[in-house]
């Protein structure tokens, strides 16, 4: 989508300094922002009870739902307490895995929370206080938008969720990876800004190794047993934008092997758009 198609459907742009400003301070009035997510979008808001159920509402899901955390790639690492991963679980080598797949681009890590995130970002999984981070990777232009969100509402981070709205028995509805699809889903929302990739086509380029649909989520709150080799086995919660093939690669090279969880499903569809 060329920045002159973005002005017509009156959404924002992602490489536009005074875009990015308007932006931002639309989010820390309240509203949710659907930005460019890595190569698709994502919808950032504030983490704040009212905002996250308010969230929910517009996408058709229910108020309480957890949604992911969002942050500036310095601040990952305080998403974590590292103190808390399994004892066959180093710290240092998840920390380069993780730094790794960050370089590749988007994706979703679960871990063991720390205190310093809030309630409304964190989820109990057997005990274990986790928070998923959702991150559009480090070739993302996003980041200045991020900054001047976290600048303007004053914390750590932020809430994240996937750009569409759930339908009755559709909860794994595509993400968006159009800005002409989002505007028409959300265009007419006031609840929500869209600050559009200023070259889609650029954005996909930019990530060679991802589907455009969202993202694959790994998790190191707890194994799931060990390899035939003896590597602790980290899992893998969702098959998104990342093939689990190239994130076993990956983890392999920092000392782990790869499993899905039970309860994930085949590979995530991208999301089918009409003719323009």
């Amino acid at each position: 989508m060329s920045v002159q198609q973005a002005t017509a459907v009156r959404t924002l742009v992602l490489d536009n300094p005074e875009d990015v400003r308007d932006a931002a301070a639309a989010l820390a009035g309240g509203r949710a922002v659907a930005h460019g997510f890595g190569n698709v979008y994502a919808l950032a808001f504030r983490p704040d009870r009212d905002t996250v159920e308010r969230v929910n509402r517009i996408k058709g899901r229910p108020a309480g739902r957890t949604p992911g955390l969002l942050t500036v790639p310095e601040r990952i690492p305080s998403a974590f307490d590292w103190t808390r991963l399994p004892d066959d679980v180093p710290w240092q080598q998840v920390r380069s895995l993780t730094e790794e797949l960050l370089g590749l681009g988007p994706i979703g890590l679960r871990g063991p929370a720390s205190d310093r995130v809030p309630g409304t970002l964190a989820a109990d999984d057997g005990g274990v206080r986790t928070v998923r981070v959702l991150a559009p990777g480090t070739r993302c232009p996003s980041h200045a938008f991020l900054g001047a969100a976290l600048g303007l509402t004053g914390g750590d981070f932020l809430a994240v969720t996937s750009a569409h709205r759930s339908r009755p028995g559709r909860d794994g509805e595509p993400a968006h990876w159009r800005a002409d699809g989002l505007a028409e889903e959300f265009g007419a929302e006031p609840g929500v800004r869209i600050l559009a990739h200023a070259d889609e086509e650029a954005a996909r380029r930019r990530h060679p190794f991802h589907r455009p649909t969202s993202v694959s989520v790994l998790s190191f709150h707890r194994t799931a047993g060990h390899t035939r080799s003896g590597l602790p086995a980290l899992v893998l919660e969702r098959h998104g934008s990342l093939s689990a093939d190239h994130i076993r690669a990956v983890a392999a090279t920092h000392g782990f092997g790869l499993a899905p969880a039970p309860h994930a499903a085949g590979p995530l569809v991208p999301r089918s758009y009409g003719p323009a």
